[in-house]
């Protein structure tokens, strides 16, 4: 049975330690939650409301509306499981609408499947980089953000959190967010710190 005043964090944990789940599930799960969990972590579960959660998702405005899917499909796992262990009484966000593609974006709805790099692909092109530390970098940075190539081009330091594994960016309509990079993308964003640009970053003047 749930306890009084669960927070979002506490329910989050134990959603991401299911047995069976994938390290790599696992992993892009915790970046997709960060987020939410940077704002409402410490909050009870029981008072998120929908308002407030369908406010949380129509802010993320820097998201393809195939990612924004995502990320609702990732939250709406998270609220079922609560319903499940005894959290909640019901989900909160159950059948929420998804975002539509926006047109001014170039977005369109369509049939065709999404073609992803495999991971031999992806070691490929480590590979093809591997004697160009600043490429190397930037591709290991999109790779594991998931932050625009202009987003990462325009960054200087005072945006990034060296210790915490994060930097800002200023996406559409001047909003920031925080973008989160894993161990190897942080391991080659020092080697570039400090051996090819000293104090810059990838574009940073």
């Amino acid at each position: 049975m749930a306890t009084l005043y669960t927070s979002l964090a506490t329910v989050a944990t134990e959603f991401l330690q299911r047995p069976g789940l994938a390290k790599s599930t696992r992993r892009s799960y915790e970046l997709t939650l960060m987020p939410l969990l940077q704002e409402y972590g410490r909050s009870p579960i029981e008072i998120l409301t929908r308002q407030a959660l369908q406010e949380y998702l129509d802010g993320l405005t820097h998201l393809a509306y195939t990612t924004h899917h995502r990320h609702q499909a990732i939250l709406q796992s998270l609220f079922n499981f609560a319903v499940e262990q005894g959290y909640l009484k019901a989900n909160p966000i159950a059948r929420l609408k998804q975002r539509k593609p926006e047109r001014e974006k170039g977005e369109h709805q369509t049939d065709e499947v999404i073609r992803y790099l495999t991971p031999e692909q992806l070691n490929l092109l480590y590979r093809l980089v591997d004697s160009d530390l600043r490429m190397h970098t930037l591709i290991r940075l999109l790779h594991r953000t998931g932050a625009r190539i202009s987003e990462i081009l325009s960054l200087d330091l005072a945006m990034v959190n060296l210790q915490e594994h994060k930097f800002q960016v200023i996406g559409k309509g001047n909003k920031r967010r925080w973008c989160f990079y894993s161990e190897d993308a942080a391991q080659m964003l020092d080697r570039y710190l400090r051996y090819d640009r000293g104090a810059m970053f990838i574009c940073g003047v």
